[in-house]
């Protein structure tokens, strides 16, 4: 039995290199790979780095969708599924919106895939191959740990990734995660990690934990850090802001290993951060002080904010800008908002009439970076505004000044990584805009599943749940 399991790009732009920063190795691969039975041959493509190759023998394919990707997964699957053979999508997009992935795909796994993926394999050996696989509650991951093998020697974003946990525990406007795993974070066992981060060092000098919100669980990750101590690596990973608020927690982080942390400050307003449910950033202090805190123990900041809110005005952008610049953070994201579906975010825009198109993931208007609602500001104006902060934050002039924090130059390696992470955002600023979802040369029909008498098949909520 032949397993092909696709990893889709976003878009594609003829003649355009795919974005480095985004050829990460993709952890979803390697679960389903872990997953399944050894006497199955598994074929492995990432779409941003190779051409698929639609007629290589499979007897399955297997593809991690989430909404940037769906366009593209939906074309994917068509061209294997006009060649007879069955797709199965699991992932983001088909948990948060399993009405319409269930539509491009004999099978769809919902949430995630532990104690699922085996039983539907199972039944496809035996031809029962359900439409919808779901657990019932979350899956127990101690032992779990992905199978990297698959990756071959492509060459990746020059950083191991390994997930501690899954999930959050806070519920965010416009967070799909929360979505995704109903606001609880799972754990994997600590020896179980401890012996992957061994293996991953050989190859990586530096590991991101990929985790949603390391810091949900502040007892259990300050058990994770001591046992890193004696490995004597260097890692990155992200959290809330709560994870600023404890000396001792910040002094465990820094003698483990850890160079830098993604913090999701959001806004400098705090009406938006009320709307978003995220009125516990402005705690302590909020970002200025997280910001202090985090430079006394030499720990780099990657600091995001999102635009779009109610809340916002001309303002606000260069607010924002000014209080990066000032504290020479290490590098920042200026985003707008986007209403992914699923969430409350989007539920309250399409209840409020102000979306702009009815799928924009799928609609062929729509392109990477655009705004798809209607904004408080012109949406437009918002979508420039994010455009010229990021150019002026990796501005020369603005790299060369954020040096003078001494925890972007501590030594030799720490100046390095900063000049070349910050020159390559500073490269794709611009590169990342107007990018178009899937391929745009694809000329093919986006094929639905049928029943057998050949009728398009009902895909309602309540039939496919």
């Amino acid at each position: 039995m032949n397993l092909t399991i696709i990893h889709p790009c976003v878009g594609k732009v003829p003649g355009r290199p795919y974005l480095r920063a985004w050829q990460m190795e993709p952890l979803s691969a390697a679960y389903i790979c872990a997953l399944t039975p050894d006497d199955i041959t598994i074929t492995f493509r990432d779409d941003r780095m190779e051409e698929i190759d639609f007629d290589d023998p499979a007897d399955i394919v297997a593809i991690s969708v989430e909404t940037y990707t769906a366009k593209r997964s939906y074309q994917i699957a068509s061209e294997y599924r006009r060649r007879g053979v069955p797709v199965v999508m699991g992932g983001f997009h088909p948990t948060l919106v399993p009405e319409e992935a269930v539509q491009y795909a004999e099978s769809i796994v919902i949430g995630e895939a532990e104690g699922l993926w085996p039983a539907l394999i199972d039944d496809f050996r035996n031809g029962d191959m359900k439409r919808v696989y779901k657990n019932a509650a979350r899956p127990v991951i101690n032992d779990v740990m992905a199978d990297r093998t698959i990756f071959g020697n492509r060459n990746y974003f020059p950083i191991g990734l390994i997930d501690a946990a899954r999930g959050c525990t806070y519920a965010c406007d416009f967070c799909a995660i929360q979505q995704f795993y109903n606001t609880t974070q799972n754990w994997r066992d600590i020896p179980t990690l401890i012996e992957e981060v061994k293996i991953i060092r050989r190859k990586h000098t530096l590991i991101f934990f990929i985790d949603d919100n390391i810091m949900a669980c502040p007892d259990r990750a300050a058990h994770f850090f001591e046992a890193l101590l004696p490995l004597k690596i260097k890692w990155i990973t992200q959290a809330d802001i709560s994870a600023t608020h404890d000396e001792n927690m910040l002094k465990l982080m820094k003698a483990s290993g850890c160079q830098g942390i993604l913090i999701g400050f959001e806004s400098l307003d705090s009406d938006n951060l009320k709307r978003m449910k995220k009125s516990f950033n402005v705690l302590r202090g909020g970002p200025a002080e997280a910001v202090k805190r985090l430079h006394k123990h030499g720990l780099r900041l990657y600091a995001t904010f999102l635009f779009g809110y109610d809340h916002d005005s001309l303002e606000s952008f260069q607010e924002v800008l000014d209080f990066c610049l000032e504290h020479k953070i290490f590098i920042t994201a200026f985003n707008h908002v986007t209403p992914f579906p699923g969430t409350p975010l989007y539920q309250r825009l399409k209840d409020e009439g102000r979306l702009l198109y009815d799928r924009w993931w799928l609609d062929d208007r729509y392109r990477y970076g655009m705004i798809p609602f209607r904004t408080g500001l012109p949406v437009q104006t918002v979508q420039k505004k994010c455009i010229e902060a990021r150019s002026m934050f990796y501005s020369i002039q603005s790299i060369f000044r954020r040096l003078y924090n001494r925890a972007n130059r501590s030594n030799f390696p720490v100046l390095a990584a900063y000049l070349f992470i910050n020159l390559l955002l500073r490269n794709d600023v611009s590169r990342r805009f107007s990018l178009p979802l899937g391929d745009p040369s694809y000329r093919g029909e986006l094929l639905k599943v049928r029943d057998s008498a050949g009728a398009q098949c009902d895909n309602s909520p309540s039939s496919v749940l």
